[in-house]
């Protein structure tokens, strides 16, 4: 408390002064300010209020809407939110997925890129566009991310481990394109894990998987990563140019100069099998019950099969055969039997049966 001395104007000189004193002034509490929840979605507050101006109708519903919320901490969410959540993301996305395929329509019309520098162009088209469109929709919709904090850890992991693969086939198919080791059109035999082989001719290059389709028509969606992790071989990855080889086995009666001299005419009889290189045979082994020939041709166009230029081969060459009277041996095997007493003994019970049934 301080205390001051008032002298009066009208005192005389030499009066006795009394000091007199003065309240202190009460100190001031500034209210706590109530905390009110955010809106993560700040552009339906200014969507609303624009649809208000132009309908009260809308601007009566909008308003219905955006009081049914629910509040998380400081964050608050409404059906309003939701839905113009929704109505920004169908919009982006329809808009992202007609501007990747018109930039894909333009690339395919003014360049001259190859196949494989065409489809990985269009994939990094495709996933810019479609980056772009992400942040343009969080820009329109004015989220506000801090607000999401609570969430982003648990959502971030929960993500990370389900795109995983997907993100890994994605990065696996554009390396794929840009080392140029597969393209569409090439044929491909790719063998899983257990060995078995897929043999076919590559339709597509998808973001997760490439699509090869076999000669029975059957269609192997193989994912992006394993033609990364797998062997893969190429049949036209530097030359279409594919040799291929037809087993034959002749009798060790026969001359295996002529059966030779036929077999390469039959090769050459085949209209998918190239004149140079020409074809060659050579001598395997002397098998069991034949004497085993293979017949090496070249092909250009493996996509179209071999099993039937192979059929085509087999079926000139014995046509040939039966002119010229090559045999075409069937397995033979030598059987030895030793002398014993009851194999004796059985030898002579069938002859007196035999001459029982004479007499």
């Amino acid at each position: 408390m301080t205390v001051t001395a008032e002298i009066p104007a009208e005192a005389a000189p030499g009066a006795a002064v009394t000091p007199t004193a003065t309240p202190a002034s009460t100190p001031t509490v500034d209210p706590v300010p109530v905390a009110t929840p955010t809106q993560p979605v700040s552009a339906a507050e200014g969507i609303k209020d624009a649809v208000a101006d132009r309908s009260n109708f809308v601007g009566d519903m909008a308003n219905t809407l955006d009081s049914m919320a629910l509040s998380v901490g400081e964050m608050r969410v409404s059906v309003w939110d939701a839905f113009v959540v929704v109505l920004v993301i169908v919009g982006v996305v329809t808009a992202a997925f007609f501007i990747s395929k018109l930039l894909q329509s333009m690339l395919k019309r003014i360049t001259k890129l190859d196949v494989t520098q065409r489809l990985l162009a269009e994939k990094l088209i495709t996933v810019g566009v479609w980056v772009i469109a992400i942040l343009l929709g969080i820009d329109l919709l004015g989220i506000d991310l801090t607000a999401l904090a609570v969430f982003s850890g648990a959502f971030g992991l929960a993500v990370g481990f389900g795109l995983q693969k997907t993100f890994g086939n994605l990065i696996a198919g554009i390396i794929l394109l840009m080392d140029r080791s597969i393209k569409p059109g090439d044929v491909i035999a790719v063998a899983d894990q257990s060995g078995l082989a897929t043999f076919g001719q590559i339709r597509k290059i998808g973001i997760r998987a490439v699509s090869i389709t076999t000669r029975d028509q059957k269609e192997y969606l193989i994912p992006n990563e394993n033609l990364m992790i797998n062997q893969v071989e190429n049949w036209s990855y530097s030359s279409k140019q594919v040799r291929m080889q037809v087993p034959v086995g002749v009798s060790y009666n026969c001359d295996i100069k002529q059966a030779e001299k036929l077999m390469l005419e039959a090769a050459a009889a085949c209209k998918r099998v190239l004149k140079s290189p020409p074809p060659t045979v050579w001598l395997d082994q002397y098998g069991d019950s034949s004497v085993n020939f293979i017949i090496h041709c070249w092909i250009t166009d493996p996509e179209a099969g071999i099993g039937n230029v192979k059929s085509e081969v087999l079926k000139k060459l014995w046509d040939l055969f039966q002119e010229q009277g090559i045999e075409i041996p069937f397995p033979q095997r030598d059987i030895n039997l030793r002398n014993n007493e009851q194999f004796e003994q059985l030898i002579a019970a069938i002859g007196q049966r035999l001459e029982d049934r004479k007499t």
